[in-house]
């Protein structure tokens, strides 16, 4: 083989998989955004527009993505893309069926007070084993080890500081790994915020952004209590 063949044009298979890698970046940008103009897409992955709008249009045609097209002064329109529900599906957010069956199960045969009471000890449980695992570390070292637990479980998680302080953080989570049953059962996520509440025993927690609200991701603000 000469040296030349060495570094010939990268074979169907390679491209193949950075245009995959690329759709990906794509879909998670738009995940974690909500909404983007593919001009901001290409600013943010360092790839050219003209290279950008044929990854855009081949995951339209695949039914991930849509877009809406917004007046931009005397120019032309410009395309604002955000995940179908078919692209959003592509997250770990499916819960069992099974699961979902078992808790109108319950509601049929207790009630829904009493079903609700028995999601409530559930997650007093879960909270326990968070306790547990978090320990008694300074504050971000919890929250880091959390957001590390909620990706283990296929949450899309990450964590920032709030304001730049060293006591106050953002968990932002922007898929949710139960939405059928959130969407069914909402009290689920008010047991989850008393549940991280009860993880970190020395700090408030307050819900931001609700993915049941409508919004595209669930957000909350975690601060010491006591110093």
């Amino acid at each position: 083989m000469s040296a030349r063949d060495h570094f010939s044009t990268p074979s169907t298979d390679m491209m193949t998989e950075q245009h995959s890698s690329t759709k990906q970046d794509i879909l998670e940008y738009l995940l974690k955004q909500g909404q983007a103009i593919a001009q901001d897409l290409a600013t943010s992955l360092d790839i050219s527009p003209q290279a950008i709008r044929r990854h855009l249009k081949d995951l339209e045609t695949e039914g991930l993505i849509v877009y809406q097209s917004v007046a931009s002064g005397t120019g032309r329109p410009q395309h604002i893309y955000h995940l179908s529900p078919k692209g959003r599906d592509r997250f770990p957010n499916q819960y069992d069926r099974f699961a979902i069956s078992f808790l109108d199960t319950l509601v049929d045969n207790l009630g829904y007070e009493q079903a609700s009471e028995i999601l409530h000890q559930h997650w007093q449980k879960k909270s326990l084993d968070y306790r547990q695992q978090l320990g008694d570390g300074i504050l971000i070292e919890r929250v880091a080890k959390l957001v590390e637990l909620r990706r283990q479980e296929g949450y899309m998680a990450e964590y920032h500081p709030f304001n730049g302080q060293d006591d106050k953080f953002i968990l932002t989570e922007y898929n949710c790994a139960i939405s059928q049953v959130a969407t069914s059962f909402p009290a689920v996520c008010g047991h989850e915020l008393e549940m991280f509440a009860a993880a970190l025993v020395d700090c408030h927690v307050e819900r931001t952004h609700w993915l049941v609200n409508g919004e595209h991701q669930c957000g909350y603000l975690i601060s010491i209590t006591n110093k």
